[in-house]
């Protein structure tokens, strides 16, 4: 029958289909990186604090209880609001975090980092958070959002910030051409986004995934900075210190 096995069907059919059966992506995997990001920032030594200690994250808490009262479980619904809240909160981690390395590169700079358990325990949590708060940008951003990528049909989306392994792998051989973009209806979730931002802040450059957009590059670009500052001089002076 025409269409029915996977290795017949074109890439201009697929690109009609809904994704994942017009599915929806798990609330849990981008709230749990947004609650570990606002305990890693609480934790913060006082000096790297902007303001009160628990300013920041009372703002983060209150725009992901705004996000989960809309969609709980499942990240189904969207409207200008919950876009505007999404995005907000994952740039108020970004943000806060770059604000918060200044701080730290800053003491470092004039000597006033003197403890290197402390500092490196504090380059860690900016490291890690750096992660968090650049994969849900990245997740928020794609395609136009998780709720388009995973309702709308593929020559409705907005246009790629960046190129998965997945989205090349149409004439691979069978098992891998299984799960392609163009054939399985494959679409980016949070986990991917992580991975994308893992590998930036450990390779400081693309790995498998490549930024098509300015934005994305741009948003890279930023971001394997921060990772290499932390990486060069916040860690490497902090066990400098250890050994000596």
């Amino acid at each position: 029958m025409p269409g029915s096995d996977p290795d017949e069907r074109s890439p201009a059919h697929a690109a009609g289909e809904p994704r994942r059966g017009g599915g929806s992506e798990a609330r849990l995997p981008p709230t749990a990186a947004v609650v570990v990001a606002i305990a890693l920032y609480a934790l913060l030594p006082d000096p790297l604090q902007l303001g009160p200690r628990f300013g920041i994250p009372a703002l983060e808490a209150a725009l992901l209880v705004a996000l989960l009262i809309t969609d709980p479980r499942r990240v189904t619904n969207e409207s200008g609001l919950s876009r505007r809240l999404s995005l907000g909160l994952a740039l108020v981690v970004v943000l806060s975090n770059l604000a918060v390395l200044v701080l730290l590169v800053v003491g470092l700079v004039g000597g006033q980092a003197t403890d290197p358990g402390r500092l490196l325990l504090a380059a860690m949590q900016v490291w890690t958070t750096n992660v968090i708060g650049f994969a849900l940008v990245y997740w928020e951003l794609d395609r136009g959002g998780p709720v388009a990528r995973a309702r709308r049909r593929r020559r409705d989306l907005a246009p790629a910030d960046w190129r998965f392994s997945q989205d090349e792998n149409d004439d691979s051989v069978v098992e891998v051409a299984a799960s392609a973009s163009g054939r399985s209806g494959w679409v980016p979730v949070f986990v991917d986004y992580l991975y994308l931002s893992v590998t930036n802040s450990s390779a400081f450059s693309p790995t498998d995934t490549m930024p098509l957009s300015s934005r994305a590059k741009l948003l890279m670009s930023t971001q394997s900075t921060a990772a290499l500052l932390i990486t060069l001089i916040i860690i490497a002076r902090a066990v400098g210190a250890i050994g000596s």
